[in-house]
């Protein structure tokens, strides 16, 4: 089924609502606000690694807010146990029954901060709920709800007791990218604005749960022209031969692009995917599902530069096939 004009037009028009919204509180940050809620309507997960105090917990408290979601903030440490992240059932003796308690992953937008801070048996409680968007504990699945998604966290410069982030894991998140460091005439701004010490309680809703849904079904309607999906299996393909890569793109990443390209179009009040939209999306979706050999990396070649390699070397399509 189609989407027609006035449901795309409505789409561009609240999309940008949102990013405005969101703007109040993370200022001078646009494209990633955009790539944020992109990921939020493509029922995906956001991986940034990013320095401290760069805005990572006003980002994703602020989202919360905007769609009029709860927000939890799971600070993840050598320590943490799978059931402080999903919860536990614990027996009641006064009712003599199981009751289920709730862990932190049960809300709308959950910052996971500093995730490769905790132990390979924590990290992995994640993979359910963010695949399938429930948990399972003993036997039993509770649903987290809609909408529903994880940012976590990275820091880029201590490693020390840290544990890396298994393949398997980077590519339950659909996108990764960072937040940096506000330019000159927005830091000046927010320095005149210090006694503000949460900047995202001014965040008003805008949006109900029910229409996050309603946008993540319309943007699932965008048209994918064949030859968009031909350019995709392409790159994909040539990932893999790439000579500096030793795990290329799997399918999943491939889907995961496609996904992220009709929001992205239905953002621009288009109602199809053109070339661009990959080009746009290609570096926060593939970069991290790459793996460099050891060569390339230890003479230095970074992912992004194999992903442009990959983007300049195959031919986007000119015109449509269907």
């Amino acid at each position: 089924m189609s989407i027609s004009t006035e449901q795309t037009q409505w789409f561009e028009q609240t999309f940008d609502q949102l990013v405005r919204n969101v703007d109040l509180a993370i200022r001078g940050k646009e494209r990633i606000i955009r790539l944020a809620l992109t990921c939020l309507l493509s029922e995906g997960h956001l991986l940034l690694e990013d320095n401290p105090g760069t805005g990572k917990t006003q980002l994703a408290k602020a989202i919360a807010n905007t769609v009029a979601g709860s927000h939890s903030r799971i600070q993840f440490t050598p320590d943490l146990l799978p059931s402080d992240v999903t919860g536990v059932t614990i027996y009641d003796q006064r009712t003599q029954q199981f009751s289920f308690h709730r862990g932190a992953i049960f809300a709308t937008i959950v910052l996971a901060d500093e995730i490769n801070r905790a132990s390979p048996k924590t990290q992995s409680a994640l993979l359910e709920v963010m695949e399938e968007g429930h948990v399972t504990v003993d036997g039993t699945r509770h649903a987290v709800g809609e909408p529903f998604m994880v940012i976590a966290t990275q820091n880029p410069i201590e490693q020390a007791g840290t544990y890396r982030l298994p393949e398997a894991q980077l590519d339950r998140f659909l996108m990764k990218t960072s937040l940096g460091y506000p330019d000159h005439e927005t830091t000046v701004e927010l320095f005149g604005h210090a006694q503000t010490r949460d900047r995202s309680a001014a965040v008003t809703p805008v949006i109900s749960a029910e229409r996050v849904s309603q946008m993540t079904q319309l943007g699932g309607r965008i048209h994918v022209d064949p030859s968009i999906l031909a350019y995709v299996s392409r790159l994909a393909e040539e990932s893999r031969r790439h000579p500096h890569v030793a795990l290329g793109l799997s399918v999943r990443g491939g889907l995961a692009l496609i996904r992220c390209a009709k929001v992205w179009a239905a953002s621009q009040g288009r109602d199809h995917v053109t070339p661009d939209d990959v080009k746009d999306l290609a570096q926060p979706v593939l970069g991290h599902r790459l793996v460099l050999g050891d060569e390339a990396q230890f003479t230095g070649v970074r992912v992004e530069r194999v992903v442009e390699d990959l983007l300049s070397e195959i031919a986007a399509p000119s015109q449509r096939l269907g």
